[in-house]
């Protein structure tokens, strides 16, 4: 088998392409595939797929291939244009690449696998290539992948805001909960933030989806109710952010007494921020269990707390409506204003509180996936620029297919 014919089954090509030579330069350690087609071949358009004779050539280009034989290799050829009646003169399609592409596919797939293990810098050295080269295998993969997806609005939506960085600077994000994937990404965390994400489809798609889980904010309120039917019986407050704000009410506690104790010089609740914070199925100190069953304020605030976790325990919507009764009592007398506040808070949403009990949703997907969004900005060192955040974001968390239609070889 000669070089051409090597590199011919390397690359895939079928008729009309063939390698017409190859050249080797050994003090770069490059080879550099000639490739070229028949006389008189008739190219289809790459849009109505009518077949056409060739009009004329490009100036020669190359790509970037896999190494063989640990020399870089480059595949050159003059790309032939077509001029169709309809729709003017084109590029054929290249069946080793993709337009816009200056790599092969199957070098653009190993880039995709490399780019996913390693942050963009260092995915660029080990491939050799720069870091614009290198971001725009990542940025073609995610349009390549989005242009591809399936528009159906998910069953279970998750909706839930991303710290991009310093200064109050946030992204919406839209979960798809069954797939634990990243559907949409909006900039900042207003109402027109969240709202071109449900513009994208059709009333009859909307109407399909069954739940929505999301935190007390007002505008993604606004955006659901307004776009998506009969959304006041789909949209659930998750549980984990209503928890937060007990959790901070117990904290907003602990901090008011503290003062006071040391004022006095009791030092008591000096240090125990994140015990208090704590379930308590995760109680392993006997001097926290003390202080738990002591005359504190902070005591009674956390068992307040604990008591309400159990809300979501029950497994009929009226059983939980009764114990949500006692424990609002509960909390409203109990002249600890912080949980009198959270208490009066979660009254005023309790619908979207209790509808819970009909589809049983969380924010933890979106939660889970926040986590993830983090190791990758931490891995990047942060990201300035939000278009560059939602790629990377989309790349990883997309659940997108990302690799080429065409990448693996063809032996002819």
């Amino acid at each position: 088998m000669d070089s051409k014919e090597m590199y011919g089954r390397l690359l895939g090509l079928r008729t009309p392409w063939t390698v017409e030579r190859v050249e080797m330069d050994v003090a770069h350690q490059e080879v550099v595939v000639f490739v070229g087609h028949a006389p008189g071949t008739r190219f289809p358009c790459p849009r109505c797929q009518r077949e056409l004779a060739v009009f004329d050539h490009l100036a020669e280009r190359r790509w970037r291939h896999l190494d063989t034989c640990q020399f870089m290799t480059f595949v050159a050829a003059r790309p032939p244009r077509i001029d169709c009646p309809e729709h003017g003169k084109l590029q054929v399609d290249l069946p080793w690449s993709e337009v816009g592409s200056r790599f092969t596919n199957m070098f653009e797939a190993l880039a995709i696998d490399v780019l996913l293990a390693a942050n963009v810098k260092r995915a660029a050295q080990l491939l050799h290539i720069t870091w614009d080269e290198a971001w725009g295998v990542m940025q073609r993969a995610v349009m390549r992948g989005r242009a591809a997806k399936q528009r159906t609005a998910p069953a279970h939506i998750g909706v839930d805001e991303k710290a991009i960085a310093k200064g109050h600077r946030y992204m919406t994000l839209v979960s798809d909960a069954a797939a634990g994937t990243v559907e949409y990404i909006g900039e900042g965390r207003e109402e027109a933030s969240l709202a071109p994400y449900f513009e994208a489809f059709t009333t009859e798609q909307l109407a399909g989806i069954e739940a929505i889980s999301m935190d007390m904010w007002q505008p993604y309120i606004n955006a659901a109710t307004r776009a998506v039917p009969g959304a006041d019986d789909k949209i659930v407050f998750d549980r984990f952010h209503i928890m937060q704000h007990v959790l901070d009410g117990v904290d907003r506690v602990r901090r008011a007494e503290n003062k006071v104790l040391r004022a006095e010089g009791d030092d008591s609740l000096v240090g125990t921020k994140y015990q208090w914070l704590r379930s308590a199925y995760h109680l392993t100190a006997d001097t926290f269990r003390v202080l738990k069953d002591s005359a504190l304020k902070t005591a009674r605030a956390w068992a307040l707390k604990e008591s309400l976790r159990s809300l979501w325990h029950y497994r009929r919507r009226g059983w939980a409506e009764g114990f949500w009764r006692r424990w609002y009592f509960w909390a409203t007398h109990s002249r600890l204003a912080p949980m009198i506040e959270a208490a009066r808070m979660i009254q005023r949403h309790l619908h979207n509180v209790l509808t819970y009990f009909e589809h049983r949703v969380t924010n933890a997907v979106a939660e889970g996936l926040n986590s993830k969004i983090a190791t990758i900005q931490k891995r990047a060192c942060g990201f300035r620029n939000r278009d560059h955040f939602k790629i990377a974001v989309y790349f990883h968390c997309g659940g997108l297919s990302l690799y080429p239609s065409r990448f693996a070889p063809t032996i002819v």
